[in-house]
């Protein structure tokens, strides 16, 4: 299903890939993995890499040390090569290219995992909730931090936390800009699962594993279906989950499935 060992080399992200998982970890520790010019840069080589390799089962999306993501690095300037945000020519040039490393991760069409440990704050916090699911350890932080720094919403944030928490809880979030722990975030439906942080590793694997084992046709169908939930009718879903199941129908992973089911083993499902 895929190798095992080390994967493109990069100045602020570690890359690693195991039998169809590929762990996306963003390495600058110092900074509480701020990401600054050259980590957007990697992310969006790193997203649309994984977008369109078949051998990508399935992706997780953490950080190194005690953080998941700081957010940007607004205070890199010149020295790491981000872009000064008070330079006027390079305010929408790098918004822009923010908004390229968004969509890119909310393309992927396997299944994302956010494997969230410290704080996630400003676009490090929609980073994880650009991802399908956020597994977070009980000493998760989050915060949609940028109204503290003068700023509204960012990476996709005005998009996904409506989607996540609803409307009035996203405005909460938003306005007041608090930094929340897990057991709130867990409450408001900000992430999938809260759990021990001993066990962080573990569970997010598990599920990992699960994932990567599982139809890559049909769960990327499901992930655009769900995705797409919000902006069609009812009778444009059904014609959508119709065409969907049609284009299931004709892969050799159901046909795996049905036999695996009359052999009463687990399928082995190959992506075609």
């Amino acid at each position: 299903m895929g190798i095992s060992g080390a994967s493109s080399t990069f100045e602020t992200l570690l890359v690693t890939r195991d039998n169809g998982i590929v762990t996306v970890t963003m390495n600058r520790p110092s900074k509480k993995n701020a990401a600054n010019a050259t980590m957007w840069a990697e992310l969006l080589t790193i997203f649309r890499e994984v977008g369109t390799n078949e051998q990508d089962r399935a992706m997780v999306l953490t950080g190194t040390g005690e953080a998941f993501c700081s957010g940007a690095d607004l205070g890199g300037g010149k020295s790491d090569g981000a872009p000064d945000p008070r330079a006027n020519q390079s305010r929408l040039a790098s918004m822009r290219h923010l908004s390229d490393v968004c969509n890119a991760l909310a393309r992927i069409p396997q299944p994302t995992i956010a494997k969230v440990r410290g704080v996630a704050v400003g676009a490090g916090c929609n980073m994880a909730l650009m991802c399908d699911l956020i597994v977070a350890s009980d000493n998760a932080r989050f915060s949609e931090i940028f109204a503290k720094r003068g700023l509204s919403l960012d990476f996709g944030g005005s998009w996904v936390l409506p989607r996540r928490v609803g409307l009035h809880r996203a405005k909460e979030l938003a306005f007041f800009a608090d930094i929340i722990g897990a057991a709130e975030a867990e409450r408001f439906g900000l992430v999938n699962r809260v759990v021990a942080d001993a066990q962080l590793d573990a569970f997010v694997q598990d599920w990992a594993t699960r994932l990567a084992a599982g139809p890559p046709i049909a769960l990327a169908q499901t992930k655009r279906l769900l995705n797409n939930s919000a902006n069609v009718t009812l009778e444009e879903a059904l014609d959508d989950e119709g065409a969907a199941q049609a284009v299931n129908f004709g892969t050799k992973d159901t046909v795996e499935a049905m036999t695996a089911f009359i052999e009463k083993r687990e399928p082995r499902f190959t992506g075609r």
